[in-house]
């Protein structure tokens, strides 16, 4: 018997990614404009990254963590998109273990990244717009760097701990996912023990990581507003709100479907499972593709190297 219950706990050796649930007759089509979000996320971030990388008038702070969150986007859609349209053209639904845990593991990274990356574009306008004499000597080349890797290092640290609370629990044989790529709630409720710890684990860290960085970004916000509010001529007003509606546009992009889906996934139980997944996909790519298009639009410098490059 000792044998037997060895050989029901041991974890499987690879999962079964169902996809979209109830609606599997609509995957193929769903996996149109899937695909063509993710061409555009692909195409927009690395013409991007490639005008900021050749441009020198575009080595300036702002331009570098737009850099950034092209990179933590590319990840992010990169490391999901490809294997859900598998799925949904049913090429293939297996994924090992190891490669659920590597995909779950550079999903939630990068989106702590690039929460990260969003905070500290919001502190890089509110020194610019509330302390513009003082912006040359606090956003220094330097300082990007380091906030570049403070990012990496939070999300790998915040990270790192799930793949411990998941390896430690026993399966007893489900393998089944109803879901187009692995996270770690998703894995988690696989399981056949309790998995409180898990639980409490990614809801404080929610709270800690991107539930922090939105209040910061709030109140940065909510400073610049006043600041721009005590400028004396209307144009001025004007080019200050200009050059944050961008970043604006991005973070409500960014955390609306993220939270929407992480909120759901905890108390809405009465949500239908394919619209979690729906949503789930649309987070992972919809702002990737939205990110380079709202800035290549929204900044000048950036639309005409855009223009020259194209």
């Amino acid at each position: 018997t000792m044998a037997a219950t060895n050989q029901t706990n041991i974890r499987p050796t690879s999962f079964l990614l169902l996809g979209m649930v109830g609606l599997e007759h609509l995957q193929a089509w769903f996996s149109i404009p899937l695909c063509l979000m993710y061409i555009g996320a692909l195409l927009g971030n690395s013409i991007l990254l490639f005008v900021i990388a050749t441009e020198r008038s575009l080595h300036r702070p702002m331009y570098l963590f737009l850099a950034m969150l092209a990179v933590a986007d590319l990840v992010l859609s990169s490391s999901t998109v490809p294997k859900a349209l598998g799925i949904f053209w049913s090429t293939s639904k297996e994924m090992s273990f190891h490669a659920c845990l590597t995909q779950m593991f550079f999903i939630h990274v990068s989106f702590i990244a690039e929460s990260t990356i969003l905070l500290a574009m919001a502190l890089d306008r509110y020194v610019a717009i509330c302390n513009p004499l003082r912006y040359a000597v606090v956003f220094t080349h330097l300082l990007v760097a380091k906030m570049g890797l403070a990012a990496i290092i939070r999300s790998f640290c915040v990270m790192f701990p799930t793949l411990f609370l998941l390896q430690r629990l026993p399966y007893c044989g489900h393998r089944a996912m109803p879901h187009t790529y692995c996270e770690h709630m998703g894995i988690a409720r696989l399981a056949c023990d309790d998995i409180s710890l898990n639980i409490w684990y990614g809801f404080a860290t929610t709270l800690l990581s991107p539930g922090v960085d939105i209040v910061l970004i709030g109140v940065s916000y909510v400073l610049i507003l006043r600041a721009v509010f005590r400028l004396s001529s209307k144009e001025a007003q004007l080019k200050a709100v200009g050059t944050c509606s961008s970043h604006a546009c991005i973070i409500l992009v960014f955390y609306l479907p993220a939270f929407f889906s992480f909120f759901a996934h905890r108390f809405g139980h009465n949500v239908p499972h394919h619209i979690h997944i729906l949503l789930a996909n649309l987070y992972v790519v919809l702002p990737p593709m939205l990110n380079p298009l709202i800035y290549t639009m929204r900044n000048k410098a950036i639309r005409e190297k855009v223009a020259q490059v194209l």
